[in-house]
């Protein structure tokens, strides 16, 4: 199988957006693009023609390429919909990248990606290369990235080894608690408070998402995620229409940068510093 990374990109009813995501897949021109496309809600007459038009604009692809598509025709939501996608494309995949509809790369996030799966891939510290840096300009060390313990899903990529690790229903927790393993990686406090509600908000389903439990398989097998020193990838999705990312945040409006050479770091190991730094961000 060719070494450059298939690309799963997430859709639902935001046909502007998707326009744009997919105007920057038609520049990398993937040999192998995964499309996952929740349904229309329940009585949410306008989602029908939305989510029709989103799914139109990725039928135009003009390249050369593997096209696969899990179209939903009921509406699972945003956990299991965007979940159940990034499992059924490591069915398929033993690599890849992750986009969601609202999330627009830089022309050096695919190779960036590209190269760090294929240096990392049989290193099973690492379970997360992410495209986006919250620093505000602020790096750490001389490399291209650092090791965090947060994986930053704003454009995306890993490996079907570090994914077989999800647990949507965090079916092992309370020995994931007893374990101390959030104080491993954010130590006591505020930081430490709020996981251990997300965490069990999350176990009682009363947060609907994927991206939590993410985060705790990561910490759960003891990974790390890679963030790169300069942002890579900027939402573009704030606003009245979005799920989460609903607020006018700052984050939304973040520039990109590039990263031409990648310089690995010397040794492994969390960048508590720069984590800090992001919490109290």
């Amino acid at each position: 199988m060719n070494d450059d990374p298939a690309i799963l990109l997430l859709i639902f009813n935001r046909p502007a957006l998707t326009f744009k995501i997919f105007e920057y897949i038609k520049t990398i021109k993937p040999l192998r693009l995964y499309i996952g496309a929740d349904g229309p809600r329940a009585g949410v007459e306008s989602d029908i023609q939305k989510c029709e038009e989103t799914r139109k604009i990725c039928s135009e692809i003009n390249w050369n390429c593997e096209v696969k598509l899990l179209y939903r025709n009921d509406n699972l939501g945003c956990g299991r919909a965007v979940s159940s996608a990034i499992t059924w494309f490591f069915e398929n995949e033993e690599q890849g990248i992750i986009l969601e509809d609202d999330c627009l790369p830089n022309e050096y996030f695919y190779n960036y990606c590209k190269n760090l799966l294929a240096y990392y891939k049989n290193d099973n510290r690492i379970m997360h290369i992410g495209g986006t840096n919250f620093q505000k300009g602020k790096t750490y060390g001389s490399a291209s990235y650092y090791f965090s313990a947060i994986p930053h899903v704003w454009g995306w990529a890993t490996w079907r080894r570090a994914w077989k690790h999800y647990d949507f229903n965090l079916s092992d927790l309370n020995f994931f608690l007893n374990r101390n393993v959030i104080k491993k990686y954010v130590g006591s406090g505020k930081t430490h408070d709020f996981w251990f509600e997300i965490f069990c908000k999350m176990n009682q389903k009363k947060i609907d998402t994927w991206d939590y439990q993410w985060q705790y398989a990561i910490w759960n097998y003891n990974g790390l995620a890679i963030i790169p020193q300069v942002n890579l990838v900027q939402n573009i999705g704030f606003g009245i229409d979005a799920t989460h990312t609903t607020d006018n945040n700052p984050y939304g409006e973040m520039r990109t940068y590039p990263l031409i050479e990648i310089i690995h770091p010397d040794l492994i190991s969390q960048c508590v510093e720069a984590d800090k730094n992001f919490f109290e961000i």
